[in-house]
């Protein structure tokens, strides 16, 4: 188990009916849905996830995702349950469903509206091939959000393009390069804000 899964109280109660939560505080407030691997039914690790057509399922530990890989439609039942938590969190694109790289919100003509909400791209020309199949793309943008919405040094909502990659290619997102800076200096100060957001804290080496 990982250590955020560890970290976080839960309410046994609530997670049986609502997989909700308790906050970071340990004040009793209940602040976001769980969402849970198919497989062991822990917490999700963000950094873990099996491929679908449908974009990604979330695990908690990389051994699950080769049970699940194996028999998908044995766990039917608990990736929709996953999916239909996830639908309520709130989230941040911060990747381009074509390219896979970051989007550009300056870009002219790199945003277009798809079943009524915003999709940002890279660049035009890749808004244009999502725009011609949608359908194409339909994992990958699944895959371009983060659900790690909040910097994790100043509270404030992240900006898509201002991250720092840890060792292993994973991305921890912040609101402005300054926090870059105090987030590495000190990363385990920031443990309660990651793990509040369903983030893996056990920190890597920054690259």
């Amino acid at each position: 188990m990982k250590r955020f899964a560890l970290t976080v109280v839960i309410a046994l109660g609530a997670i049986a009916t609502t997989g909700a939560v308790l906050n970071a505080a340990g004040d009793g407030k209940v602040t976001a849905a769980m969402a849970l691997c198919p497989i062991m039914g822990e917490p999700v690790d963000f950094f873990i996830s099996a491929d679908t057509d449908k974009g990604p399922v979330y695990m908690c530990c990389k051994g699950c995702i080769k049970k699940y890989n194996s028999n998908p439609a044995k766990y039917a039942k608990e990736t929709a349950a996953q999916r239909a938590v996830l639908a309520k969190l709130p989230k941040i694109q911060v990747k381009c469903p074509v390219s896979g790289g970051p989007v550009d919100l300056e870009e002219p003509g790199g945003t277009l509206m798809h079943n009524g909400e915003k999709v940002s791209f890279c660049c035009g020309g890749c808004a244009k091939k999502f725009e011609q199949s949608p359908k194409s793309f339909t994992a990958k943008l699944a895959a371009s959000y983060t659900y790690q919405t909040m910097c994790p040094v100043m509270g404030k909502e992240i900006d898509p393009n201002v991250y720092t990659t840890l060792a292993n290619d994973e991305n921890i997102y912040v609101c402005c390069k300054g926090c870059i800076k105090k987030l590495r200096a000190n990363p385990d100060k920031y443990d309660d804000a990651l793990i509040a957001q369903g983030i893996n804290v056990d920190w890597k080496k920054e690259k």
